[in-house]
């Protein structure tokens, strides 16, 4: 959590950690330990749906009415309130999945109640950074059909606010069908939502301004060619954010070097100079991440009464936006043995 409120992502944050000293079945047996996190609340989806498994309409009026007053104070004077509040919640939850998809972050566990209607990552369970780009990536152990695969995460959010829809709907209208038309034109939107987002921020890891019709086909060229050649996700952009054209086997291909003249040639159409350009990617793409294997090493030395990693490794991604010689160790990919390809709730 740490890492991603350095990489200014919305999270909820761990206050502290305790070990109450008994054991914790999970895949193997494990030292159990209480972690207190604080958010801007605890309200999620799930939190709704467990209001209305009481049927009782005045049970979530008074939960949606303290929802509003904490998070969405503007609402208190429109017409549907309930209304108001999921498209509030929509644009929130839009806009935090392309803070993870921009990242290269696997949540691992998607369910309702692990999502905030505050908009804040919540849980860091199974959950991972991406090394090598693959749409199709998991790590989670339990996620055994790919339901929440980096590629996934778009619709799998889509799916829960659909969750949030249905108990809003003895509330967002006296009328059932009126109900059901009025949370179904809202939940179908949140795909030209997120795609608005999606392609904003993708514009702005390859340092563009202003919007041209060709501009989804380039960063789509770059992704396919980044799979096919197994490159890494965050070091591939932060290549691209150097004055220089990215050196290296991988980048002397003739796809790659035909790429980059295309990218060249549409940031000299920019309405702003380039080195604005290099500012902006560099603003969006971090030098540093959450390694698996890092995190695996720290968690490694720490069960054995070491924690010198672990401080250096959060000491490393406090600032993931600014390159430094001192990174090195952190930016590499992981090792054929280094890597982590499964990760666990008890992590």
């Amino acid at each position: 959590s740490e890492a991603m409120q350095a990489l200014h992502i919305p999270t909820a944050r761990s206050l502290a950690v305790v070990a109450h000293g008994e054991q914790v079945y999970r895949e193997t047996s494990l030292p159990g330990a209480i972690l207190t996190r604080i958010a801007r609340s605890h309200i999620r989806v799930g939190t709704f749906q467990f209001a209305a498994l009481k049927q009782d309409r005045e049970t979530i009026q008074t939960l949606l009415d303290y929802t509003i007053k904490r998070h969405h104070p503007e609402i208190g004077e429109s017409q549907n309130k309930p209304l108001s509040l999921l498209e509030a919640v929509i644009e929130k939850q839009a806009e935090l999945i392309t803070h993870w998809m921009r990242v290269g972050f696997i949540h691992g566990v998607m369910n309702t109640d692990n999502v905030t209607l505050s908009g804040e990552t919540i849980d860091y369970g199974p959950c991972a950074f991406m090394d090598t780009y693959d749409p199709g990536t998991v790590f989670s152990s339990i996620d055994h059909g790919g339901r929440y695969a980096y590629a996934n995460q778009p619709a799998i959010a889509q799916w829960n606010l659909a969750r949030l829809a249905e108990t809003l709907l003895p509330l967002l209208d006296d009328d059932p069908n009126k109900a059901k038309d009025l949370a179904e034109e809202a939940i179908h939107s949140f795909g030209a939502v997120y795609k608005e987002k999606s392609l904003s921020m993708l514009r702005a890891k390859v340092g563009l301004f202003d919007e041209q019709p060709e501009d989804e086909k380039l960063i789509t060229d770059l992704l396919d060619w980044m799979q096919q050649t197994d490159s890494d996700y965050t070091n591939t952009f932060k290549d691209l954010t150097n004055e220089v054209p990215p050196s290296g086997e991988r980048y002397d291909s003739d796809t790659f070097k035909e790429w980059y003249a295309r990218w060249q040639t549409r940031v000299a159409a920019n309405t702003q100079p380039l080195e604005a350009s290099l500012d902006l990617m560099r603003a969006n793409n971090p030098v540093v991440i959450p390694r698996n294997h890092k995190v695996e090493q720290a968690l490694e030395a720490a069960n054995s009464g070491d924690l010198q990693p672990f401080k250096d490794l959060i000491a490393a991604l406090q600032e993931p936006y600014k390159n430094n010689p001192d990174l090195k160790p952190y930016q590499s990919p992981p090792k054929p043995d280094e890597k982590v390809c499964q990760t666990f709730c008890g992590t």
